[in-house]
């Protein structure tokens, strides 16, 4: 018998130790997998993984307008990774990525090991899988049972999912500093321009961030994250992913790296937050998170031209009202003189200070005072440094000095005295500005080109803008005010204010329908009312405060008579009024009963008088506005479709300028069935399609307003406009008592557009201040751009219409002798039949003044 000796018996114990605590250990694994295995999540669920992604708006033609969220993310597909940026995370990362199965055992150990030593857990020991499943799964808790869960869901993961698939969640979910979650997002916070153009240093970088995105921040620690892209540059290095000469200049590369916020196509605030409450309203909260895409009906175009229009048209207000003085004034004892800062120049010649004159100066303290102050509407903040005879020099926050001629306005710096006055303009630039005078400035380009520095100021004037597509109420065009950042109460849809004279087309349709012709005579003369409404006697006045006897309707609309205005609403009745006004989109219930309404006194937003006008550009329909077309989710399934009212193109009845026109054979509705046809919409479609809009103004009586609200243009209170050169434009002055409002509402068959100028506090804009001279510019400038490439559409006459020629002062028929008769347009159960006797004539010419523009 072999004899057994202690070491044999040792080593036997030793071996069925070893095998036993293997085991134990396989024992404890498999309980432990059983007993949590059927409490983790399903790992498929990431395949259809919804990354939170902002709520993104896009204007007609797709150019981003808004984003909105808490986290900047814009997911990739792996495709289009660059691999440079793959392989800096897996070197940083997990270098055996590809080779194991969603744990690494040697990374498991080390980490054992180093909490065996220290007492804490230091590297972890973690995967690109594992870290994908705590991501989406997990907390980051540093537990135990934690760890246990991150193990088994990364090996079901590996499972489950290609490498590719498990990449791609990797680097679009990891969180990456200054709101910025996954690649994509960081490549534009951080670089501001797609990720398939940054260089290998800048990817290397950004591979740096996912340990420590505030540690390694290249923006606000730029020694850390050298140190740790210069480490990862070395780690692709030996393992083979770059070449020594790809690494020498990687590492050779500066910090390039700054904030970049929002980078949008389109500069339209007031549309986006439309766009934001309209998608928060019908998706609630997620629409945050996710990554719905909101379509609007504006056009990039126009809303940048009517972004221009206002402020131009407001700044030109500001300009004729005189200068109200600097917003700040910087100490000048906190710099040193300033007397070295003198160019030596002609008074009209622009000037640059060297490097060497600032040098001698330290501005730094106005200039850190400067960036608190924010720029609005394009004008930037300058503090005045030195102060010539015919100009000043100044400083802008980047610390460029700039000049200010002259003739750029200074030689137009009358001071404020009230909204009437400003006094005269001093002769020399020191009477304008002070040293240290907080200014704001504007760089435009002269007749040659040449960038010219412009001495201006933010208006306190306030103003809004909006357009419409008048066959489904579309809106082209939103502006809310002169900048968004100054104020983001929308004026254009939320300001309620008196239209004035914009509100008479409404009433003057009405008319129309009730029997009146556009040659119908009413008396423009005082006129004393009492009303039990009215808190004492009303005395209605021409804003001239003249009398012009007899006035056809047509001539005392385009000439804006306010008289003739109420003694027409008093002869169709006010009732008649209240009951058919909602076609135009006006709630009648709200207005208040009594004559003064014909003058616009009731508080109206420029979007509904936009959208009113829309009928009489568009033969005669009901149109509603709106601005959200769709809505998709972030798999590109639309959730919403707007369904508008739309003019149907066989309802039309215009034409192209020498072009033949489109007959429509609809029957004409009496002024018994408008009342049904302005209540009754048709059903919504289920099938998201546009609704046939109701027609709820005969076509006939739309086609002699829109030839009285042409002529408006043509010898009316918006001459003006004749600049467009235009014959198939029309529309209607507006002033309010005050004056406090300033309107101009006009189309063509195309557009309908509102302009509105006015002060938030319902101040006083000026006595020489009408609709015709501040609003009217604005909507010129807007128009001309927007029609630009679009042919003159003129209406076509329907049938059931009769030329006749008149005496303008009776109405009547007139002989063709007369060399004062005039054509008009009348229905032909309302043409004249009386024959007016041939020698009157119409004495007075017609005259249109500032003052008339009411």
């Amino acid at each position: 018998m072999e004899k057994i000796t202690l070491k044999k018996v040792l080593l036997s114990l030793f071996g069925w130790s070893f095998i036993a605590a293997i085991c134990a250990t396989v024992a404890v694994l498999s309980g432990t997998f059983l007993y949590l295995n059927p409490s983790l999540p399903d790992v498929d669920t990431l395949r259809d993984v919804e990354l939170q992604t902002p709520l993104r708006v896009f204007s007609a033609d797709n150019k981003l307008i808004g984003e909105f969220g808490e986290k900047r993310r814009d997911p990739i597909d792996f495709d289009d990774a660059p691999q440079y940026l793959v392989d800096a995370i897996l070197s940083a990362e997990d270098d055996g990525f590809y080779h194991h199965k969603g744990v690494d055992i040697k990374g498991l150990i080390r980490a054992a090991t180093e909490l065996a030593i220290t007492g804490s857990i230091q590297s972890g020991g973690s995967t690109i899988t594992m870290q994908v499943a705590r991501n989406f799964f997990l907390t980051r808790s540093q537990t135990f049972s934690r760890k246990f869960n991150e193990i088994l869901l990364a090996i079901k993961i590996e499972q489950e999912l290609t490498k590719e698939e498990i990449l791609e969640l990797y680097l679009n979910k990891i969180y990456l500093g200054n709101r910025a979650y996954g690649v994509k997002a960081a490549s534009q916070v951080y670089y501001g321009k797609p990720i398939k153009e940054l260089s290998l240093a800048q990817l290397a970088m950004i591979a740096g961030l996912p340990k420590a995105p505030s540690t390694f921040n290249p923006i606000v620690n730029s020694r850390r994250a050298i140190i740790r892209r210069d480490w990862i540059l070395g780690r692709m290095l030996s393992l083979g992913k770059i070449s020594q000469d790809e690494y020498q200049q990687a590492i050779d590369s500066p910090v390039t790296a700054t904030y970049h916020t929002q980078k949008l196509d389109l500069h339209a605030p007031y549309v986006a937050e439309i766009a934001r409450d309209k998608a928060i309203s019908l998706l609630g909260d997620k629409a945050y998170t996710g990554g719905y895409a909101v379509k609007t009906t504006v056009d990039s175009r126009l809303q940048a031209a009517g972004q221009k229009a206002v402020i131009d048209g407001l700044l030109a207000y500001t300009q004729r009202h005189g200068y109200r003085g600097p917003e700040l004034q910087l100490d000048p004892k906190l710099l040193p003189p300033l007397s070295n800062i003198t160019p030596d120049t002609e008074d009209n010649t622009p000037i640059t200070v060297s490097d060497s004159q600032l040098g001698e100066v330290n501005l730094l303290p106005w200039i850190e005072q400067l960036k608190k102050v924010p720029s609005y509407g394009g004008l930037q903040p300058a503090a005045v440094i030195s102060i010539q005879e015919k100009s000043f020099t100044a400083i802008l926050d980047t610390g460029e000095a700039v000049n200010v001629n002259w003739k750029n306005g200074l030689n137009k710096a009358g001071r404020y005295v009230n909204e009437n006055f400003f006094s005269p303009v001093p002769k020399t630039a020191g009477k304008i500005v002070k040293l240290g005078d907080v200014v704001r400035v504007v760089a435009k380009p002269d007749k040659e080109g040449i960038s010219q520095w412009h001495f201006t100021q933010v208006p306190k004037v306030q103003g809004a803008l909006i357009a419409l597509d008048p066959k489904n109420g579309a809106i082209r065009t939103v502006i809310g005010g002169f900048d968004f950042k100054q104020s983001s109460f929308n004026r254009a849809t939320q300001a309620k204010r008196l239209p004035g004279s914009n509100f008479k087309p409404f009433v003057y349709g009405i008319g129309l329908e009730s029997g009146l012709t556009a040659a119908s005579i009413f008396n423009d003369a005082p006129i004393v009312i009492e009303d039990s409404q009215l808190e004492n006697t009303w005395r209605p006045e021409n804003a001239s405060g003249k009398f012009f006897g007899p006035t056809g309707l047509r001539k005392a609309l385009y000439l804006s008579r306010n008289l003739v205005s109420i003694r027409l609403l008093r002869s169709i009745g006010i009732d008649r009024v209240l009951d058919t006004i909602d076609r135009f989109g006006v709630d009648g219930k709200a207005l208040p009963r009594d004559l003064s309404i014909a003058l616009g006194t009731h508080v109206m937003t420029p979007l509904e008088i936009a959208t009113g006008y829309s009928t009489f550009a568009n033969n005669g329909y009901q149109v509603e506005s709106f601005m959200v077309d769709e809505i998709k989710s972030n798999q590109g399934e639309i959730v919403y479709k707007a369904t508008p009212l739309t003019v149907m193109e066989e309802n039309t009845n215009s034409q192209t300028a020498n072009a033949p026109g489109i007959q429509d054979n609809l029957p004409k509705p009496t002024l018994e069935t408008l009342s049904g046809l302005i209540t009754t919409s048709p059903a919504k479609d289920t099938d998201n399609q546009p609704r046939p809009a109701p027609r709820v103004m005969d076509e006939r009586v739309t086609y002699i307003m829109n030839s009285i609200l042409r002529d408006v243009v043509i010898r009316g209170t918006a001459k003006r406009a004749q600049r467009l050169n235009r014959r198939d434009i029309g529309g209607k002055t507006g002033t309010t008592n005050g004056p406090t409002d300033a309107w101009f509402s006009g189309f063509n068959h195309h557009l309908v557009a509102t302009a509105w100028v006015g002060f938030d506090d319902n101040s006083k804009i000026g006595k020489r201040e009408y609709g015709g001279t501040a609003a009217l510019p604005i909507w010129i400038d807007f128009m001309q751009e927007a029609l630009k490439d679009i042919p003159e559409t003129i209406p076509e006459q329907p049938d059931g219409i009769v030329i006749a020629r008149i005496n303008p002062e009776t109405g009547k028929l007139t002989t063709p002798e007369n060399p004062k008769g005039v054509d008009e347009l009348f229905l032909e159960e309302t043409a004249p039949t009386e024959l007016a006797d041939a020698t009157e004539n119409n004495t007075e010419q017609d005259r249109v003044s500032p003052e008339d523009i009411f």
